[in-house]
């Protein structure tokens, strides 16, 4: 059983660095990336203290409760309009105490959407500021921002296996750890790495419980209200893993961080055999929305995802006027037969229950106006549909606008 498990794990890896063009030795699979993200945050709060992390509100809050969990400060920078990304010029100007350790900063490929020279130019300010720079890779698994020579930017690159991301899988994740990073902070590196590798797996009823999920959501989807009630059943009972949790909306996560089991591992490397097609799928939606899109008045795309190739996006980012504007084409495109989402309304999505476990309590917010008005105007258009779907999707929004 071992060998089977080290011979699955060892795949995973080997597909993971085939694909990107880096080191088996360097990939590190997890049950959920927010996991990882916790070994990383922990492990630097375990080598440089007390400190902070720069984040954003643009987001889910599954991406910021590894901050909070490791006992590091999340710090909201704004974002820009055209990247949906931390606003480089913004963190620069923003009023960091002179005894602040900003210990990271998180960069952030929304939707999949890759900015080459704004994540370049956030690399240099980590760079500057002694902060390692975490790429969430959630949306985009496998792609990475990279240099000018082509090497990836981030010291650690978190992604994601799970729900409704590129992967079929619904569980797991994987952290790249920048092999440069030794250069900078040998003991951060042997520290980060040392934690990830020593990750147990999951006990044998969450193995059970993640094999069940497909064919529970099938049919507790097929059950109205009732299935609502069933899943609030079997999630309270330990039978029904969610998406995300009541407790993972309070700045908490429902685990101790754990590697994957032999079985995600198995489906993880299926699924990234199959990524040529997915993402080839997805470029050419997003060429039929570019092209559908581009100039119509009372809509605003992300200058990233309207610029140079089409890139293979989990979802494609459309601003209305304003959130009723919003909403309505939400649901004329869900009439359609296309399920448009809110994400990121609201922030921190699907929204906190306690906002003082994430400092928003005494958050100033004129300091993110533009994070506002793209939380209050969002809604995303799925991109593994078929040309027929496409189209009737793309004639809904133009009509709702």
């Amino acid at each position: 059983m071992e060998e089977t498990t080290a011979r699955g794990f060892a795949e995973l890896r080997e597909a993971l660095a085939s694909r990107t063009g880096t080191r088996p030795e360097d990939w590190f699979p997890v049950f959920k990336a927010r996991y990882g993200m916790q070994v990383a945050f922990d492990a630097m709060r375990s080598v440089r203290g007390d400190g902070s992390v720069l984040t954003q509100l643009f987001t889910c809050c599954t991406a910021v409760d590894p901050i909070v969990v490791s006992g590091l400060r999340p710090r909201y920078a704004d974002v820009g309009a055209d990247t949906m990304g931390i606003d480089v010029a913004k963190v620069e100007s923003m009023p960091l105490g002179s005894d602040e350790q900003v210990h990271a900063m998180v960069m952030q490929h929304t939707f999949g959407a890759i900015d080459e020279d704004s994540s370049r130019r956030l690399a240099a300010l980590a760079g500057q500021m002694g902060a390692l720079l975490v790429e969430d890779c959630a949306h985009c698994v496998t792609r990475m921002a990279r240099d000018a020579a082509g090497w990836p930017l981030a010291d650690i690159s978190v992604h994601s296996f799970g729900v409704e991301k590129m992967l079929p899988t619904r569980f797991g994740g994987a952290i790249w750890v920048n092999p440069r990073l030794r250069e900078r902070d040998a003991a951060l590196d042997a520290e980060t790495r040392g934690r990830l590798a020593a990750l147990e797996q999951p006990s044998h009823h969450l193995d059970t419980v993640t094999k069940l999920y497909i064919n529970e959501n099938r049919v507790l989807s097929r059950l109205g209200g009732f299935g609502g009630r069933m899943r609030e059943r079997l999630t309270a009972s330990g039978w029904y893993e969610p998406p995300i949790s009541d407790k993972e909306r309070r700045g908490a996560l429902e685990y101790e961080p754990m590697t994957v089991t032999p079985w995600i591992a198995q489906q993880a490397v299926a699924g990234i055999s199959a990524l040529d097609a997915n993402e080839n799928g997805r470029c050419a939606v997003v060429t039929m929305y570019r092209e559908a899109f581009a100039g119509v008045d009372g809509l605003d795309v992300p200058a990233v995802a309207m610029d140079g190739e089409a890139q293979p996006l989990l979802r494609f980012p459309l601003f209305a006027r304003d959130t009723e504007a919003a909403e309505r084409i939400i649901a004329a495109v869900r009439q359609a037969g296309g399920y448009a989402e809110r994400w990121y309304r609201p922030e921190l999505f699907p929204g906190v229950t306690d906002p003082a476990a994430y400092g928003l309590d005494t958050l100033d917010r004129s300091t993110v106006p533009v994070s506002d008005r793209l939380v209050s105007t969002a809604l995303c258009l799925p991109t593994e549909l078929g040309e027929d779907a496409v189209r009737r999707v793309i004639d809904a929004v133009r009509a709702a606008v």
